[in-house]
């Protein structure tokens, strides 16, 4: 049996994104699975700010959301192992 997914951290997520005020946005959307928008985001200073702030309201969901993904992930893997044996 293959242990749980580990989970995303939002304290680890949070201060990814705080990271914007060094100059280094998007940070916590590489982190929370969404490359091509962190990308978007580290090329456009966190679509000048206005991307950053909005961010700080999505975060919870975001975060919900890979969390899910994961575990759902896992379920799958399991599932597919147990079909094999």
């Amino acid at each position: 049996m293959t242990p749980p997914p580990a989970q995303r951290s939002g304290l680890a997520a949070y201060l990814l994104w705080f990271f914007c005020l060094t100059g280094i946005c998007g940070l916590h959307r590489f982190y929370l699975g969404r490359p091509w928008s962190g990308l978007l985001w580290l090329v456009t200073f966190g679509l000048l700010g206005i991307g950053q702030i909005v961010d700080l309201f999505l975060m919870p969901s975001m975060l919900r959301e890979e969390n899910r993904e994961r575990r759902l992930d896992a379920l799958y893997v399991m599932q597919q192992r147990q079909m094999r044996a």
